[in-house]
């Protein structure tokens, strides 16, 4: 690309409203998740993105400097809504014990709704095991420590108070947010061990509530009280409208990761 081309996008942009260059970024960063969710690093073209967003790839260049550059950006924007949203129900003000229910309930939606953040999860795992460049290490800065700070504080809090069984700290949320992770990623199996779609509304809707019913009896020390809290949570929490997609999630039906980079 000359730098001619380079500078028409700029002199338009310095013209815009903040405001309207805002969106147009915004909307390179939402079509840009959908393309590298979809089509990996590689194989993602910004073409499509360009396309998708309804800009010419002369002001996705002039936002985004390359498309590995994009690709940071985009994993950051969708990390960071992750991020937030996930802490906002770890500071929630109630008892440590229900911020873990709560959580381990947003942890089942969030892997059933923000299905681009998985899947880029699980390219930059496959890209860290061929020993290629990762973004993982961000991530963990980024994402997973505060969530994993945030949620051992409550763990802790709940055992001290004795609310919450005594045990090592750390197999509570390995039962809590394993369990999702194990039924999600395992899905291909369950479909062929127990001859049933793990992705079905009913099959969703079953794990989803016995997530929930099934670690208020195992971490509360109060069980009656448990089970009570895990029934008003499921009661106030909006289901996903992801469950009545009947369709595995993206990062499991149509992850790429190989193809040639523009």
């Amino acid at each position: 690309m000359s730098a001619k081309a380079k500078s028409i996008p700029s002199a338009a942009n310095a013209e815009q409203p903040a405001d309207k260059a805002a969106e147009s970024r915004e909307r390179i960063l939402d079509a840009a998740l959908k393309e590298f969710s979809a089509n990996g690093l590689a194989g993602a073209r910004t073409e499509r993105i360009a396309a998708e967003a309804g800009v010419n790839k002369a002001l996705l260049y002039y936002y985004f400097a390359s498309k590995e550059k994009l690709y940071a950006a985009a994993l950051e924007s969708v990390a960071i809504r992750v991020r937030d949203s996930s802490l906002a129900v770890l500071s929630k003000a109630a008892s440590p014990g229900e911020r873990v229910l709560r959580a381990a309930l947003n942890h089942f939606d969030r892997i059933l709704t923000q299905r681009e953040f998985q899947s880029l999860m699980q390219q930059e795992m496959i890209r860290m095991h061929r020993g290629e460049s990762s973004a993982l290490d961000v991530l963990a800065e980024l994402v997973f420590r505060p969530l994993f700070a945030a949620f051992e504080t409550s763990v802790r809090e709940g055992i001290a108070s004795g609310e919450l069984i005594d045990v090592d700290w750390l197999q509570i949320p390995m039962a809590a947010m394993g369990a999702n992770v194990f039924y999600f990623l395992s899905a291909p199996v369950w479909r062929m061990l127990m001859d049933f779609d793990p992705f079905s509304a009913e099959a969703l809707r079953t794990r989803r509530s016995a997530l929930v019913r099934f670690l208020a009896l195992a971490i509360f020390t109060d069980r009656k009280r448990g089970s009570e809290l895990a029934e008003s949570i499921l009661a106030e929490t909006p289901e996903p409208k992801a469950i009545e997609a009947h369709e595995p999630p993206v990062w499991r039906r149509n992850l790429k990761v190989e193809g040639k980079s523009e």
